[in-house]
């Protein structure tokens, strides 16, 4: 009797040893394939179950999670939705996650496996942790003078800290409040619709993912061309330019908006935005000393994220003389971000250096404790240091006297450079206005803020739109922001 009862027990053993080598296979191995088995709602119930991680700026959260006491319980919110949907992107319970939701979307919707208590622990528990912060490098009052300026208009800000590569504002106008996508219901779905249905593009982060030609804001970068390579050895030297200049092997004559550009030196021809002497300028440098100048600057690199992807800003390798000659004024096929213009304006004024852009200061746990920072990043010298001393005067010049007096702020050093890029068929649409600079204030000890103003449909009569008039007094406005705090 007692041989068949120890029977018994081994196999009630062996049946509990199978019961839970089953349930460790269905929990983990096969885990992955339940998880994504469009019949099951599980994964969707679970990760709408507790309130998300919040996107914070200036210390403040700008998002927030609401209850909906439904299957899929907590929604989305956000503070000043459309100011800061270029960061944020959308967390929708329809659409999916962009930008900071959707890079960040492990730590702020407690997925993330550095947020469990110990390693493996929610493989086998199906637990989910507490979703982190998600600590941003903007400066709100920067945000809010981009924002403002943009008000009614199309186009985009991009400012950066010179030193660090911090972004301390990144605006596209016109937004859109991504509150409204946030549900699972009609209301989101007619939201979804109509803002893809929108010719103004609303959801298109401009300051990032789009790409335009910079116009004479690019002649920073010819600039720096010619004087590293020894093109250009004085910059009050006349430069034997004609006005009009006569493209390479071609008939078409390329004019000035300004007067007086005809044998300009550089300095002049800089600070009144001459195109005849930087295209011929950057025919003298050759494709060879451009590209790389340009390349430099961060120019054809496919491979940027700040953490989400930014569009390649383009430099044509492939040119003959007279493609050359536009494109070192910023025209043919030359293509910038306006986060690839503040970066040009940032590496004069950090001495040549570039930093890469970066938007996430840090993350952290739900107790406020750091679970990863930004850490340092990469450099490159994209001119000599004494270029960058040389374009910094121009730059200060054109504010100070030329094309860019309105970016100029009292007790502060600024220094610009204006664009007005033609575009479409022709040349016919309407000029995109322009403005890139740096600000130093008068304790400063190096320039603070680097900052690209794009305008796409800027408010006065073709001829009369500029990169100064239209642009500059947007740049002002985020460059005072950032000068008046401490």
């Amino acid at each position: 009797m007692t041989r068949h009862i120890r029977h018994a027990g081994y196999f009630c053993a062996l049946l509990l040893v199978a019961l839970l080598l089953n349930a460790a296979r269905i929990q983990v191995v096969q885990a992955p394939s339940y998880d994504r088995n469009p019949a099951n709602r599980r994964p969707d119930i679970t990760r709408y179950e507790q309130p998300r991680g919040d996107i914070l700026v200036g210390g403040r959260p700008v998002t927030g999670s609401k209850d909906t006491r439904e299957h899929l319980r907590y929604e989305r919110t956000y503070t000043d939705g459309p100011m800061y949907a270029p960061v944020t992107g959308f967390a929708s319970q329809l659409y999916g996650t962009t930008l900071l939701e959707s890079t960040e979307d492990g730590v702020l919707s407690g997925a993330d496996p550095m947020l469990a208590p110990f390693p493996l622990w929610n493989d086998f528990t199906r637990a989910r942790n507490a979703g982190g912060d998600v600590v941003t490098t903007l400066h709100p009052a920067a945000q809010e003078a981009a924002f403002k300026g943009l008000a009614g208009r199309k186009g985009a800000v991009a400012a950066l800290e010179p030193s660090t590569g911090r972004i301390l504002a990144l605006v596209s106008a016109p937004s859109y409040d991504p509150q409204s996508l946030a549900g699972n219901g009609s209301v989101a779905s007619r939201a979804w619709a109509r803002l893809n249905a929108d010719r103004d593009r609303p959801m298109l982060n401009r300051a990032v993912r789009q790409t335009y030609p910079p116009g004479s804001t690019f002649k920073v970068v010819t600039a720096a061309a010619a004087l590293d390579a020894g093109v250009v050895t004085d910059l009050e030297a006349p430069t034997d330019s004609p006005g009009p200049y006569r493209l390479p092997g071609t008939r078409t004559r390329l004019t000035n908006a300004s007067k007086g550009c005809a044998n300009a030196s550089v300095r002049e021809a800089f600070t009144f935005s001459c195109n005849t002497v930087f295209a011929k300028l950057g025919v003298r440098v050759g494709v060879t000393d451009m590209t790389a100048t340009a390349h430099a600057f961060g120019f054809n690199n496919g491979q940027l994220r700040i953490p989400f992807p930014v569009a390649r800003s383009t430099f044509d390798t492939t040119l003959d003389k007279a493609q050359l000659a536009l494109s070192s004024i910023g025209q043919y096929n030359t293509r910038a971000t306006p986060l690839q213009m503040a970066m040009v304006a940032a590496a004069v004024a950090n001495g040549g250096q570039v930093r890469d852009p970066y938007l996430v200061e840090r993350t952290t746990r739900p107790g406020g404790s750091t679970l990863a920072t930004a850490g340092s990043r990469a450099i490159r010298q994209a001119m000599y240091p004494s270029t960058a001393v040389g374009l910094r005067a121009m730059m200060r010049d054109v504010v100070e006297n030329g094309t860019g007096r309105n970016a100029a702020i009292p007790g502060a050093k600024v220094g610009g450079k204006s664009g007005t890029a033609q575009h479409g068929r022709g040349n016919s649409g309407t000029p995109y206005a322009w403005f890139v600079s740096w600000a130093q204030g008068d304790r400063d000890l190096a320039p603070r803020v680097a900052v690209a103003v794009v305008v796409e449909d800027a408010e006065a009569d073709r001829g009369d739109i500029s990169g100064g008039g239209d642009a500059a007094p947007i740049a002002r406005a985020v460059m005072e922001a950032v000068l008046k705090s401490r």
